[in-house]
């Protein structure tokens, strides 16, 4: 079982606690694409990140699909439609070969109505959530694309980025069409914003990783 105290939902309840909680988390395993729930399914589960990723998507007007957030390790995801007791509002799918856990609504109710405190915590996570991802639907709506691509990049930086001697390195693998479903463009848009970039120098591929040469450019545009 993956050591909840990792987690900053978590990171505040006593070890004595811990081994009431635990026992509500069962193991689930899903394969790369795999489809973990959709929008409108039952909010049965609310699901953790234990290794891999999984991203959290809804379909434009037009059917294009338009990823709202990547959840990384330690990170959990369905809260907001758990909570409320509504159908989940986007789809959730594994990028990669993921490990999850995964507690069920009634015993997330149960322990949140025993530890009132934790509740407190994941409101406030769930609400910094909320506006990231209103921050993302406003970009896509409201600014061009090397806009939203260079603010994307910032954006996974300060989640998943990690420092190394020629710059800031995002520490995930992102193909150019998840790049494009991420700030709702195509993939030759994608590839060309992606190449430009490159060619201003301001960032640089890495083992299959962005790697994010100026910083202060990037935030220019």
């Amino acid at each position: 079982m993956l050591d909840l105290k990792k987690i900053s939902l978590f990171s505040t309840v006593t070890d004595s606690d811990l081994k009431e909680i635990v026992p509500s988390f069962t193991h689930v395993a899903f394969k790369k694409k795999e489809v973990i729930f959709s929008e409108g399914d039952p909010p049965d589960w609310l699901y953790i990140v234990a290794e891999g990723k999984v991203k959290i998507t809804k379909l434009s007007m037009d059917g294009k699909e338009i990823i709202l957030e990547v959840i990384q390790p330690l990170d959990f995801f369905g809260g907001v439609a758990v909570l409320k007791g509504f159908p989940y509002p986007a789809n959730a799918m594994a990028m990669e070969d993921s490990k999850l856990i995964r507690i069920s609504r009634t015993n997330l109710m149960r322990i949140l109505n025993r530890f009132p405190h934790l509740m407190y915590r994941m409101a406030l996570q769930l609400g910094d959530r909320m506006k990231e991802s209103h921050e993302s639907l406003k970009n896509i709506a409201l600014e061009r694309v090397e806009s939203r691509i260079a603010s994307l990049l910032l954006k996974l930086s300060d989640k998943a980025g990690q420092k190394v001697n020629d710059g800031l390195l995002i520490d995930m693998k992102l193909t150019k069409q998840d790049i494009a479903e991420m700030v709702g463009t195509t993939v030759e848009t994608s590839i060309r914003t992606m190449s430009k970039f490159k060619k201003l120098g301001i960032i640089a591929e890495k083992e299959g990783k962005i790697l994010i040469k100026d910083v202060k450019k990037l935030r220019s545009l």
